[in-house]
Order: C-alpha cells, then structure tokens, then sequence
C-alpha cells in the first residue's frame, strides 16, 4: 500500500467491502472516481473483510467488530464501526461513500460544507430526519456515542429502526447534530435519473443538474444501468451510457 499521508488537516475517503455482493473492481472503480474529482490530498481507506484484488494505492484496513448477536439481519448496521472512538488511529474528517455510487463533479465542497455531522436527506419523505447513508461525513473519532450506544442496546435499537440509517439520523438528530447535503448533490438514480413514464422508453437516463455523486439504492446499481437493466418487472429503462464515462478506473 501506498502510503498518502498529508501534512495538516487529514482528509480520508472511506468505504468499506465485506462479504460476496461487491466485487474489487467497486473499490478501485470508487477509488478512481475520487482522485479524479478531488483536488486536494486524500487518503482512501477501504474496510474490508477481504483486500484481494484491491488496488495496492487503496489502504485497506480490517473492519472493526460491531459484536451483532450471531443470526442478526444486517442492514448495513456494520457501517457503524465508522464512528469507532479509535479507527486504526486515523484522524482528521471522513467522507463515507457508498461502493455502488457513480461520482460526476468536484467533491471539494463535501470536505469543506459546514456542519459536524452531513447526510443526504430522505428523498421520499422529506418531512423526517432520515438520512440516506451513501454519502456522510464527520470528525473521526468525535462520536464514538453513537457505536457505544448501538452496542449497549443493540436490541431495543433494532426493534425501533429498520436500518442503521434511520437510527444514525436520529440519533445524531437528537444530539443537534444532524445537518443534510444542499438538496441537488447526491441525486437518486431511481427517482431523479430515469425520465418519467412513458417518455422513459425513448430517453435515456440523466445525470441531473447540479449532481456531484448519482446514489444507486434499490433495485438498480451501476452495472444495470449502463446494461438497460432493472430488476423489478414492467419498469424499463434505457442504456445510462454516461455512466460508463465515469464509473472506470
């Protein structure tokens, strides 16, 4: 690994791989994306359960235990071990990106955006504080509360939230915390890429004014949308060949 320490303030870009369901190629296709949007010095940092095939510019690292009873649904609860009070003694601010985004413009403002804790907002019910854990950024090491209290009371938090998400976003709410991305950087390719019904059978997908990062939840990741593929019936989209441009080592 190479090793891409900067004097100053620390800026990290995390991401983190385990099981099977992604593959290397999302690390280093994530990683490529970065240092061609980011001007100033980064380091990128995976987590991963398994370093083959990750690219040796990328520093990977082990992912922390979360200590989830055995047979638990995950639901992405594993990216709490982010907010570790001592992550392989990195410091400075983290920018958590999701494996499966496709970044198209500067990620400069996400570093320099004022707030302690920034998530994208709900894009369905605008009207809660959930957030959608694809893109976040904070101080690490500076809110080791919210994995303590995950694992203190790991069950009565699942009985109250579906996902990792919704309980991060409350409780970084209820800590006066909470603050989102302007409304137009982190677009969902589901709800803001795909032109609407019927003109979708004859327009291509979009990369929406003012987008920095195109999030894929859902049923459609990138490799699907630059095929013309969904995964859910009598939903059809065109080949999203933009993506191809962006979503490359």
């Amino acid at each position: 690994m190479n090793d891409n320490r900067i004097s100053g303030p620390e800026r990290h870009v995390l991401c983190m791989k385990w099981g099977s369901k992604y593959g290397p190629e999302y690390v280093n296709r994530l990683h490529a994306m970065v240092r061609r949007h980011l001007r100033s010095a980064f380091r990128f940092v995976c987590l991963t359960d398994d370093p083959r095939g990750i690219s040796p510019d990328v520093h990977c690292l082990p992912i922390p235990s979360l200590d989830l009873p055995p047979g638990i649904p995950e639901r992405g609860w594993t990216k709490l071990v982010t907010f570790s009070a001592d992550l392989h003694g990195l410091h400075g601010t983290a920018l958590f990106l999701d494996l499966d985004v496709v970044i198209v413009g500067s990620l400069d403002a996400f570093f320099e955006y004022p707030g302690e804790f920034l998530i994208i907002h709900d894009y369905k019910r605008p009207w809660r504080v959930t957030g959608n854990s694809s893109v976040y950024r904070f101080e690490l090491g500076s809110h080791p509360d919210v994995l303590a209290h995950f694992r203190a009371h790991n069950a009565q938090v699942r009985a109250d939230f579906r996902n990792e998400q919704a309980y991060l976003s409350d409780f970084m709410h209820r800590q006066g915390r909470l603050a989102y991305w302007p409304a137009g950087w982190c677009p969902s390719f589901k709800y803001h890429s795909i032109p609407a019904w019927p003109s979708n059978y004859w327009r291509v997908p979009f990369v929406p004014d003012g987008a920095r990062i195109v999030i894929f939840h859902g049923e459609c990741n990138p490799p699907d949308a630059l095929a013309g593929r969904r995964n859910r019936r009598w939903r059809f989209i065109r080949p999203a060949g933009w993506v191809a441009e962006h979503w490359r080592e």
